[in-house]
């Protein structure tokens, strides 16, 4: 979750400094500095970054040599962040991901950049106003990513003690008891009524749906899953692991016709997941379709043989009878 809500931060204050450089942009295009933009560089690369970076400032977007223009934007954004002038480092960083997406230099330079960003908001956070919520969660956060189960479990409920009401918080309370290594005997029921009572604050919690679809899931409990994977998929249509759930309760309800809208759905979000190809296949399978699921079979073959390095795989189902 943390990393999630760190990502859709960031996508804001990229498009924030996309605005910013369209804006910049707009009117006669400023003439090749490249002279200038060179020089600018490798003060900059000698760690003169208060000389360097005005210049790489008016040189962003205007030097007409691509590698050139790559330097300028990764010395830019580290001098930027050297200097803690994040508007422009956003700047910097906003036209490395546009014209350098995988390039190693920008990306090493993002990862240490937004992460830098990311320290200093928490930092300010903290001073300006330790004890709000904001702050509790972020410090509950970081005791997860600690392992410290019980300081996390302690600071959320503090927060839920002063604020009932604030969504996310019970979702978080019942994603912990589930992420403990020793969750104990009680912690599924625990969870459900955390994410039960997530939903009666926020209907539109697309991840406590899918959650407690997971978990009739795991208790085969077919219909209760099927309904909560299917609010899931109604509340985020772009959420391929609630398609894929959706998709293998309904197999295991032998739902087979049924199973495979959601299936293909999942195989469009996620074609890289080996599980989403094995279960369209089920599916196609068991409704007769054999063709079209030998085809299915034949990519998953061809996955799992290879290999797919990063990419999240969802336990396949077992063939229904």
């Amino acid at each position: 979750m943390l990393r999630l809500r760190y990502l859709l931060c960031l996508g804001f204050v990229t498009v924030v400094a996309g605005s910013i450089g369209v804006a910049q942009s707009v009117g006669k295009p400023a003439p090749d500095i490249s002279v200038t933009a060179e020089k600018a560089t490798k003060l900059a690369e000698d760690g003169h970054c208060g000389d360097a970076l005005p210049t790489l400032r008016r040189s962003l977007g205007h030097v007409k040599d691509k590698e050139l223009g790559r330097k300028v934007s990764v010395d830019g954004a580290r001098c930027a962040m050297t200097l803690h002038q994040s508007d422009a480092a956003l700047a910097f960083l906003t036209v490395l991901q546009r014209e350098f997406p995988d390039d190693p230099d920008a990306l090493y330079v993002a990862v240490h950049a937004y992460s830098d960003l990311s320290t200093q908001a928490s930092q300010t956070l903290a001073k300006s106003a330790p004890a709000s919520p904001q702050a509790h969660e972020l410090l509950a956060e970081s005791y997860e990513m600690q392992s410290k189960w019980d300081d996390a479990e302690k600071e959320y409920r503090g927060i839920v003690a002063q604020n009932p009401r604030m969504p996310g918080i019970h979702f978080l309370l019942g994603r912990l008891m589930l992420s403990k290594p020793d969750p104990g005997p009680t912690a599924a029921e625990d969870a459900k009524k955390e994410f039960q009572a997530e939903l009666e604050i926020d209907p539109s919690n697309a991840g406590a749906e899918y959650v407690l679809g997971e978990l009739a899931r795991q208790e085969g409990q077919w219909p209760d899953a099927i309904k909560h994977f299917s609010r899931a998929t109604e509340l985020d249509a772009g959420f391929g692991e609630a398609f894929l759930g959706l998709g293998n309760a309904l197999l295991s309800a032998k739902q087979f016709s049924d199973a495979i809208a959601p299936l293909e759905t999942a195989v469009k979000l996620e074609p890289r997941n080996p599980a989403t190809h094995y279960s369209l296949a089920t599916a196609l399978t068991r409704a007769g379709r054999k063709q079209d699921a030998e085809k299915e079979f034949a990519i998953h073959r061809q996955m799992t043989e290879k290999g797919t390095p990063g990419q999240p795989q969802t336990a396949e189902p077992q063939n229904p009878n």
